[in-house]
C-alpha cells in the first residue's frame, strides 16, 4: 500500500534484455532517469524475481500486471514464458497479461487460450508495434473468447517512439464498432489516447460503459492539460493506474502525483486499484 491505499500497477514491462531492440533500452534510460530498475536484472539480462519483488514491495505496490509482447518490427519478442518465474516467486503480487500478434500467431484464438491457461488475467494487443488494425475481423474470435472468459482487452492507443511503429493503428476510433459488437468485454485504452487522440479516447470512455483509460506513461500532473475539455473528476472514474514500468520516475512518485490532483477519495481509490480489481477478477 502507498499512503494507506491499495495499489495495482496495471502496466509493467519486465522483459529479458537480450530479447529487446536497442530502442527499448534507450527508452528505458531516457524516461526512467535515476530510477534503479536495472538493479532487478542479473548480468545476463534476466529479471531476478526476488529483487523485483523486493523493489515493488518497497514502492508499496500490491499487484503488478506483467506484460509480454510479440512485436519483432518494433521492440522485439518477449515471450509470456519469461514472466513465469516472477509469478512463481510471488503469485500474490504478480499476474500475467497475454499478448498476440496476427502476423505471428495462428489461429489467434488458440494462442490466447494457451496464454490464459498459463494464468493470464487480461489480454494486451499492440496494433502500433505489431502493424495491424485492432478492428480486423481476424481478431473477432479473440474478442469472443475474452467475452466468454470474462477477460478484459488492453490496447495500445496513441503514438509510440519506437522505430517500426505504425501510429495510424493507435487511433481509438478504430475500436468504435468493436466496443459495440462486444459490449460485455472491457476494453482498456493504454496510454489514454496519447498524442493526437486524448479527446477520442476520453469521449469513448465516457460514452461507453465498457471502455476504460490506462494512465501508463502519462505524467499525472499533465492529466488536467491532456483532458482539458473534460470534467476531470467524472472522467477519472474510468481511469486505471499503470506506470509503463520501467519508464517512470517511480511508482510511488506517480501515485502521489495522482493523489495531488484533488480527486474525491472514492474515485482515487478506484483509479489506484478498485477499477482494475473489478475488471480483472484474477487480480484478487
Amino acid at each position: 500500500m502507498i499512503d494507506g491505499r491499495f495499489v495495482v500497477d496495471a502496466h509493467v514491462h519486465t522483459p529479458r534484455l537480450p530479447t529487446l531492440k536497442p530502442a527499448w533500452m534507450d527508452w528505458a534510460r531516457d524516461f526512467a532517469g535515476t530510477y534503479p530498475w536495472r538493479t532487478v536484472y542479473d548480468d545476463a539480462g534476466s529479471v531476478i524475481p526476488a529483487a523485483m519483488d523486493e523493489l515493488m514491495d518497497s514502492e508499496g505496490v500490491d499487484r503488478v500486471l506483467l506484460f509480454c509482447e510479440y512485436s519483432p518490427r518494433a521492440t522485439g519478442i518477449q515471450p509470456i514464458e519469461d514472466n513465469l518465474p516472477l509469478v512463481a516467486h510471488n503469485p500474490s503480487r504478480f499476474r500475467l497479461v497475454a499478448n498476440v500478434n496476427p502476423h505471428l500467431h495462428h489461429p489467434l484464438r488458440d494462442e490466447v487460450a494457451r496464454q490464459l491457461d498459463l494464468g493470464a488475467v487480461a489480454l494486451k494487443l499492440h496494433p502500433v508495434h505489431g502493424g495491424f488494425s485492432p478492428a480486423d475481423k481476424e481478431l473477432y474470435p479473440v474478442y469472443e473468447l475474452c467475452a466468454s472468459a470474462g477477460v478484459p482487452v488492453i490496447l495500445h492507443s496513441g503514438l509510440s517512439v519506437f522505430p517500426g511503429s505504425r501510429a495510424s493503428f493507435g487511433d481509438p476510433a478504430l475500436l468504435s464498432d468493436v466496443v459495440e459488437d462486444f459490449p460485455t468485454v472491457s476494453f482498456v485504452f493504454a496510454h489514454g489516447g496519447r498524442g493526437w487522440w486524448y479527446d477520442t479516447a476520453a469521449f469513448m470512455a465516457q460514452s461507453r460503459p465498457n471502455v476504460w483509460l490506462d494512465l501508463a506513461g502519462l505524467p499525472p500532473k499533465k492529466l488536467p492539460d491532456y483532458y482539458a475539455r473534460f470534467d476531470l473528476p467524472r472522467l477519472a472514474r474510468k481511469w486505471i493506474f499503470g506506470t509503463d514500468w520501467p519508464g517512470v520516475p517511480g511508482t510511488a512518485v506517480n501515485v502521489r502525483s495522482i493523489a495531488g490532483l484533488g480527486l474525491p477519495e472514492e474515485t482515487l481509490e478506484d483509479v489506484l486499484a478498485g477499477n482494475a480489481l473489478r475488471l480483472m477478477p484474477g487480480l484478487k
